[in-house]
């Protein structure tokens, strides 16, 4: 068995498709020439991330192939129903990278409640000069500990951010299209664990109400959870975090919302347009933002190769 892992894999997961005897090839080939060099060199699994698109020319041109796999959580770069339909197996490593995008969420939360994100502009600029101006233009910052974090989704990153919410002592909401009730452990460095039952509302209004930090924890969507509708019947002051997919929350309207006070700051870790992101938001010192980072830690990586590789060890005993 040949696996093309087009945008990459973990050392930990090379190792352990060697050990099983499964030949790695791991190139970049351009979009373009992927069908020409799947089929030149008879691959049999293709391992993408959000570079590399599988769509139905592609699956149709590539007989030979037997499993498609992504690395990470989203699926919309592949046309999976259409994959399954012709046979194949499609994988992806849905709580591989959890915990990562969970921590870079509270990251933004810490970095926009302290005005982090501004200050590590504005210090190289005028540290030197204005320092006592900065340090008051910065009093207003707040504390994570007994607010109320709001939480849209309840997938596998999003009990992982309700899980950091709960150890910081945040109140805790969740929101999903149907209510239901998760049970959640937290464990400690000295083998205790402690369990909680977390149950979601599908109740937007009830939701938004006095919540101080909502994070969107979603697949991809049809259609914007946040628009301006939503926005309006937030508290004042609320700090949002974006780490789903760019789409589920209108940028412009959110802009509005940050120019009136409403939405004292919110952080983008993707975009409509990405990756051009429009440069109104670039430029808006109340937004903190990275270049979809969610799922970037060394941590994850190991994860995410290792559960693609024993999947296509498991497959491989099927076909054989």
């Amino acid at each position: 068995m040949k696996v093309l892992a087009n945008d990459g894999i973990s050392k930990a997961g090379e190792n352990r498709l060697k050990e099983a005897g499964i030949e790695l090839l791991e190139a970049k080939v351009s979009q373009e020439h992927l069908i020409n060099f799947i089929n030149e060199n008879a691959v049999d699994v293709l391992l993408v991330r959000s570079a590399t698109k599988v769509r139905t020319d592609l699956i149709d041109a590539c007989p030979g192939l037997k499993i498609i796999g992504r690395g990470g959580v989203g699926m919309d770069n592949i046309d999976v129903e259409y994959a399954i339909e012709k046979g194949l197996y499609v994988i992806n490593t849905p709580n591989a990278s959890s915990r990562s995008v969970a921590e870079l969420v509270f990251a933004h939360f810490f970095s926009l409640a302290r005005y982090l994100h501004e200050s590590n502009r504005m210090m190289p600029l005028e540290g030197d000069t204005q320092f006592n101006e900065l340090k008051k233009s910065y009093t207003n910052a707040s504390e994570l500990e007994g607010k109320t974090l709001g939480v849209i989704g309840f997938g596998g990153i999003g009990k992982e951010v309700v899980k950091i919410g709960i150890s910081l002592g945040m109140k805790v909401k969740v929101l999903t299209r149907k209510p239901r009730t998760e049970s959640i452990s937290l464990q400690f460095f000295d083998g205790q664990t402690v369990c909680f039952k977390i149950s979601s509302t599908n109740d937007m209004d009830d939701f938004l109400k006095n919540t101080d930090f909502i994070s969107i924890n979603t697949p991809k969507t049809e259609g914007y959870i946040l628009d301006t509708v939503q926005f309006e019947k937030m508290k004042d002051g609320v700090f949002i975090v974006n780490t789903a997919r760019g789409g589920v929350l209108n940028e412009v309207a959110l802009l509005d919302f940050i120019e009136s006070g409403k939405v004292a700051g919110a952080a983008l870790d993707v975009f409509e347009n990405e990756p051009n992101p429009e440069l109104p938001l670039l430029m808006n010192p109340n937004l903190s933002l990275t270049p979809h980072l969610g799922g970037n830690t060394l941590d994850a990586q190991e994860k995410i190769g290792t559960e693609l590789a024993l999947q296509i060890i498991d497959i491989k005993k099927i076909l054989e």
